[in-house]
């Protein structure tokens, strides 16, 4: 009996001791993470920005998923829980997540966040360009980032934050951001190069949303497309024509259409102008990890290299 007590007693000690174990476990792992400055970014193109930035300094969370609309979304439960647990929450702003529905607002302010305490647009300072349809002339344009240098501007800004957020890992941040503007800072003069040998009658950039209003600025291009932002209304009677007048008047020898849309509009003015689509791009996502246009300066540099030699044929 005394045998049986003991034997009870001795398990009973190994299974608290294996409890014990895993709390400390379970505590110390949860202490190592909370260590770290937790950010929420909204989309995959920031997200980028801020993981060059930081490196492996913070714990960060994407809300879009890569491929998916920024305009629009439905926040998950976990992007719910990650923006109560925030310390930073970074956004394009221009009237990209809080504009339409404003999901993004509604849900920083269901967590109790504030704007320029713990929510920051990483466009400040960015000159803005706004909406041409008729009736939206005082809406902004939200794609800044499709300009390097207004990507140079995010990269700063978010420098800037986790600095004043995260003290003690300012010099790593200023060291990673320093190199990476040095980085884009060189494409970025590179493709001025390329764009400025293109004749001008085929600098029409042809794509099916108007997204590209910075990156033709930046460039030296003209933009046409179908519609001007992502809505039910794409591809109508009207838009077509309109985009098919602006081809015709030039010598534009090839169209583009964005990964993240539908290409058969622009199936429809290829087969109307006889010109063929050279290539997608990117707009509001980066490409699947592993893919080309995975990183904002690979999705950039894909833009560019494409963009170019398609308006050289």
């Amino acid at each position: 009996m005394t045998k049986r007590l003991l034997a009870v007693a001795l398990a009973v000690v190994a299974v608290l001791g294996g409890v014990v174990w895993f709390l400390n476990s379970s505590q110390s792992g949860k202490t190592k993470q909370h260590n770290h400055l937790q950010v929420v970014s909204t989309n995959s193109i920031i997200s980028d920005m801020v993981t060059e930035v930081a490196g492996d300094k913070v714990a960060l969370h994407t809300l879009v998923p890569r491929g998916n609309d920024p305009h629009e979304y439905e926040p998950r439960p976990q992007d719910v829980k990650a923006t109560q647990e925030a310390d930073v929450l970074f956004h394009n702003g221009l009237n990209l997540e809080t504009g339409g529905s404003g999901w993004f607002k509604k849900m920083y302010e269901q967590a109790g966040k504030k704007v320029d305490q713990q929510v920051f647009a990483v466009s400040e300072g960015v000159e803005a360009k706004h909406l041409t349809d008729k009736g939206k002339e005082n809406e902004l344009d939200p794609h800044a980032w499709l300009d390097i240098q207004n990507g140079i501007k995010y990269v700063r800004n978010i420098e800037k934050v986790l600095s004043q957020k995260d003290s003690k890992n300012a010099a790593t941040y200023k060291q990673n951001a320093d190199a990476y503007v040095a980085k884009l800072t060189a494409l970025d003069a590179d493709a001025k190069t390329k764009f400025s040998a293109i004749p001008d009658d085929k600098k029409l950039l042809v794509t099916s949303e108007g997204a590209f209003k910075y990156f033709s600025a930046a460039y030296g291009l003209t933009p046409a497309f179908i519609w001007e932002i992502n809505t039910e209304a794409q591809g109508t009677p009207e838009q077509m024509k309109l985009v098919l007048e602006k081809i015709r008047a030039t010598k534009v020898p090839s169209l583009f259409v964005e990964s993240s849309v539908s290409p058969k509009s622009m199936e429809k003015v290829s087969k109307e102008t006889g010109l063929p689509i050279y290539s997608k791009v990117y707009t509001d996502s980066l490409a699947k990890e592993g893919q080309p246009g995975d990183t904002y300066y690979g999705m950039m540099k894909w833009n560019l290299d494409k963009i170019s030699e398609g308006l050289s044929r």
